[in-house]
C-alpha cells in the first residue's frame, strides 16, 4: 500500500506517546517553572470549556483512499481550507499525495470544487529527493504566496531518507518546488535508532520576520529512545537558506551544531503562535486526545500548563489557525477567550483515516493587558470610541470612523466594550460620514480622513458611508500621502 512505508516508523511511536507526560522531552537546559509573562509567578492555569466534537468523518479522499491522516488547516478569506496526506489510486506517480479540499466551517464536511471529496493538489516528482512520498503537509500564506512544507522520500527502502521539502504557490493549488527542489532539512544522522523514520513531520509558522519550522528527527541526538521529539529552526526566508538558527539550550543560536533540545516528547505535533497568550501552543498526542503544551516566546518556560483536547485519535493533530500560523481570534471575545479546534485522524484501517474535528475554547487570561498586546490581539477589530466615534485597531493605531455601520463592514467585530489598554495606541485621523473617496484607473478606492491620508476600501465602505467618488489619474493617487488597506 502506497504510504505503509511511512506509518510503519509511526507504529513505532504509539506505546511512548499513550504515556508520556503532557509538558515533558526537553533535552538540554531544563526551563524554569516561574512564567516570564509574569516575574515571580507560577503559570497561570487556564479554563477549559466549549467542548466541541463533531460526530462524522469530516475529510477524506472519498472511497478510492485507503487512507487519510496529517492535516494542515488554514481560515482563508472566509473558508477553511484543509490540506492533508492521503492517496488517489492512479493518480500521479505512487507513493502519497498532498489532497486539498474546503469548508464554510471547521466542522466540515470539507470537500473540492464541483462537490468532490477532495482533489490532489501534490505528489512525487520522478528522480527527486520526493519521488515517490509526499506528506505531512504544514501550510501558511505570507505577502500573496503560500507555502508548503512536507515529508519526502524517494522510494520504500529508505532508511534514513525522509527529508523536508517547500514548494510555494498563489492559490495554494498550483505549487512549484522552492530551493531548486533540494530538501531544506535533512536527517542528522546524530544517533543511529531502530526506528528509521529520519526527518519529516514539518510544522510551519511566520511571526515577526522568521519563518519557523518544527519538525521530527529521529536521528538527533535529543531525540528519545524511539526517535519521539520535535526541534525547532527558524530563518529570515522561506526556503531555509538565510539566518538560519536552531533552538538549542541557551536559546536561538546559528544553526550547524547538534540537534539536542526537543521542545515537546512526541511525534507528528502541529503548533501555532497565540498573540492573546503571548505563547506558542504546540499540540501533540497522548493517552486521552490532544494535548496543547504552552511555550513563551524563547522558550525559557511554560507561561501556562497544558489544556488537553480529548477524544480518540491515531495521528497528529492539525490545529485550526491564520494564514501565517498564529491562532485564530474569537469573534466574541478577543481578549480572553483563544479558539483551540483540531482536525485529527480516529481509526486505523489499517493505516489512519477518519479525520473528525474536536475543539475547545480556554479562558482565564487578560489577552490585552498592555497597549503592546492588544494593538496584536484587537488588529482588525474596533472599539467604542470616547470621541462618539468608533476606533478601528489597524498596525497598532486607531482610525476613528464615525459612522457605526461602516466600520462594522471594515472589521471582524466591533466590541460593545471599550478596551482600556487601546488608549495608549496613536490615534492616526478621523473618516466622517460622507468623506472624499478616490478612485485610481485600477479600481481601488479609498476613503479620505480628516489629514488627507488615503484608507483603501471596498467600493461598497465608501456607498455606505455616503462617500462621492472622485475618479483621479494614477499620478495623482500616486501622490496622496497613504494611511493603510483596510479591506478584510
Amino acid at each position: 500500500m502506497r504510504g505503509s512505508w511511512r506509518w510503519a516508523a509511526g507504529l513505532l511511536c504509539v506505546p511512548l506517546l499513550a504515556g508520556c507526560t503532557p509538558v515533558s522531552g526537553t533535552s538540554g537546559a531544563q526551563p524554569s517553572v516561574e512564567s516570564r509573562a509574569q516575574p515571580g509567578r507560577l503559570p497561570i492555569d487556564l479554563e477549559v470549556g466549549g467542548e466541541r466534537a463533531g460526530g462524522g468523518v469530516v475529510v477524506s479522499g472519498g472511497m478510492p483512499a485507503p487512507y487519510n491522516y496529517g492535516p494542515t488547516v488554514l481560515a482563508d478569506g472566509g473558508q477553511y481550507r484543509v490540506w492533508w496526506c492521503s492517496q488517489l489510486p492512479g493518480i500521479g506517480p505512487p507513493g502519497d499525495d498532498v489532497l486539498h479540499a474546503a469548508s464554510g466551517s471547521p466542522a466540515g464536511p470539507f470537500t473540492d470544487s464541483g462537490g468532490a471529496p477532495a482533489v490532489p493538489v501534490f505528489s512525487g516528482q520522478p528522480g527527486g529527493f520526493d519521488g515517490m512520498h509526499t506528506c505531512d503537509p504544514s501550510v501558511l500564506k505570507v505577502a500573496d504566496r503560500y507555502y508548503l512544507y512536507y515529508t519526502g522520500a524517494a522510494g520504500d527502502d529508505h532508511a534514513h531518507g525522509n527529508s523536508i521539502g517547500v514548494a510555494s504557490s498563489a492559490d495554494g493549488r498550483s505549487w512549484r518546488r522552492e530551493a531548486d527542489g533540494a530538501p531544506i532539512v535533512r536527517p542528522s544522522g546524530e544517533v543511529h535508532r531502530e526506528n528509521a523514520y529520519g526527518a519529516g513531520q514539518p510544522s510551519a509558522l511566520y511571526l515577526e520576520g522568521w519563518f519557523y519550522l518544527m519538525f521530527t528527527d529521529t536521528t538527533a541526538s535529543g531525540a528519545g529512545w524511539n526517535g519521539a521529539g520535535q526541534f525547532v529552526l527558524r530563518a529570515r526566508d522561506a526556503e531555509f537558506r538565510s539566518q538560519v538558527e536552531a533552538l538549542t539550550g541557551e536559546g536561538f543560536r546559528p544553526a550547524g551544531g547538534a540537534r539536542a533540545r526537543s521542545v515537546v516528547d512526541a511525534f507528528s505535533a502541529d503548533w501555532m503562535w497565540v498573540p492573546a497568550l503571548d505563547a506558542f501552543a504546540i499540540a501533540h498526542q497522548t493517552a486521552d486526545g490532544t494535548s496543547v503544551t504552552f511555550w513563551d516566546r524563547e522558550f525559557t518556560s511554560h507561561p501556562y500548563p497544558p489544556v488537553l483536547i480529548s477524544g480518540p485519535w491515531q495521528e497528529g493533530p492539525g490545529l485550526v489557525r491564520r494564514l501565517d500560523g498564529t491562532a485564530p481570534v474569537s469573534t466574541s471575545d478577543p481578549c480572553g477567550t483563544v479558539p483551540l479546534d483540531v482536525l485529527r485522524a480516529t481509526a486505523l484501517l489499517p493505516a489512519p483515516t477518519d479525520i473528525r474535528h474536536f475543539g475547545i475554547d480556554v479562558t482565564g487570561f487578560d489577552g490585552c493587558a498592555t497597549p503592546e498586546q492588544a494593538a496584536v490581539v484587537l488588529d482588525g477589530f474596533a472599539v467604542p470610541s470616547p470621541a462618539r466615534t468608533v476606533d478601528v485597531l489597524h498596525d497598532g493605531q486607531r482610525i476613528r470612523v464615525e459612522r457605526r455601520s461602516v466600520a462594522e463592514l471594515l472589521v471582524a467585530g466591533v466590541l460593545d466594550q471599550r478596551v482600556s489598554a487601546v488608549d495608549g495606541l496613536p490615534v492616526v485621523g478621523t473618516i466622517g460620514t460622507g468623506a472624499e473617496a478616490l478612485r485610481a484607473p485600477s479600481g481601488e478606492v479609498a476613503l479620505l480622513d480628516d489629514e488627507g491620508r488615503l484608507w483603501t476600501v471596498a467600493p461598497e465602505v465608501a456607498a455606505a458611508n455616503g462617500s462621492p467618488v472622485t475618479d483621479v489619474s494614477q499620478s495623482e493617487w500616486d501622490s496622496r500621502p497613504r494611511g493603510g488597506d483596510l479591506r478584510r
